[in-house]
């Protein structure tokens, strides 16, 4: 696992090697790519795994303003892998980063799906709403309020539930705070569009996981995209929260590997060793 800080705004990185589909690992707002330590050495060893360090991970959370354009920033972390990101897992707000992506490209008449590679989705946790009166005053209010609630969830999955109540509080305070005002409008205004997305467009084949517990991103809203998507399945984790592939990262892992395997036909198995990182082209 690396400890070094990078501050790039964009960084990928290369952790097993093998024969199979290349699979872009991407985290959501207020975490960084160690959401997925756990679930790394029980994906399939034939693939090629990457992860990827976005503007919105922890270490650079604070430096939203410097970043505009958070779709194009997801862009060059697509384009960043090698021959193209066959399978892209997306968890949380980068799940709803990337479908936003999507939408403008297919709008602006191209075929995204096409120009950068991507055979198979999976989406963990996303935020999605069907229709636009499906957010009212209480939804704010919820978010805005108990938005710490979720970036404590954070620390306290991250940490296996071994730190003081009130040290996870406060920890969880200060990273809504290190998000800010801003960085929370950016987040909501990515959940407001999600009635606007024109799913039917998006048509590989497509995993949606959702926790049973989530209270961020609610399982219903798992299911709701899935009906939304023209190729998708949905999975509910049962006693996960808003991250699966810590909480039981066993029954995640086997869920992708089970969908990478019918979908591109591969019978694969766990485990392989790091490459080495790469820094996307600009």
């Amino acid at each position: 696992m690396n400890t070094h800080i990078d501050l790039r705004p964009v960084s990928v990185e290369q952790r097993t090697d093998g024969s199979g589909p290349r699979v872009l690992l991407l985290h959501g707002l207020a975490a960084n790519d160690s959401v997925w330590e756990r679930t790394l050495p029980l994906l399939p060893d034939g693939c090629r795994l990457w992860t990827a360090r976005l503007p919105w991970r922890t270490e650079t959370i604070a430096d939203w303003d410097e970043q505009p354009n958070l779709r194009g920033r997801l862009a060059q972390a697509l384009t960043a892998v090698p021959g193209g990101a066959e399978v892209v897992v997306a968890h949380s707000m980068a799940a709803n980063v990337l479908l936003d992506l999507l939408d403008q490209k297919q709008r602006g008449g191209v075929d995204a799906l096409h120009r950068f590679g991507i055979r198979a989705l999976v989406l963990v946790s996303p935020f999605y709403r069907a229709a636009a009166d499906e957010f009212d005053w209480s939804t704010i209010s919820y978010y805005l309020n108990d938005f710490h609630l979720i970036m404590e969830e954070g620390i306290r999955v991250h940490s296996g539930g071994r730190l003081p109540a009130d040290v996870q509080q406060a920890m969880g305070e200060r990273v809504r705070d290190r998000v800010g005002p801003h960085g929370w409008l950016r987040f909501f205004d990515l959940y407001l569009r999600t009635p606007a997305l024109e799913t039917g467009r998006i048509t590989v084949p497509t995993l949606v996981l959702g926790g049973e517990t989530d209270f961020a991103a609610h399982p219903e809203e798992s299911l709701a995209l899935a009906g939304a998507l023209p190729e998708a399945t949905a999975r509910i984790l049962p006693g996960c929260g808003h991250f699966p592939m810590i909480e039981a990262a066993e029954e995640f892992a086997a869920e992708v590997s089970s969908f990478i395997n019918s979908t591109l036909g591969l019978s694969l198995h766990g485990g392989a060793v790091p490459v080495h990182t790469l820094e996307p082209q600009r």
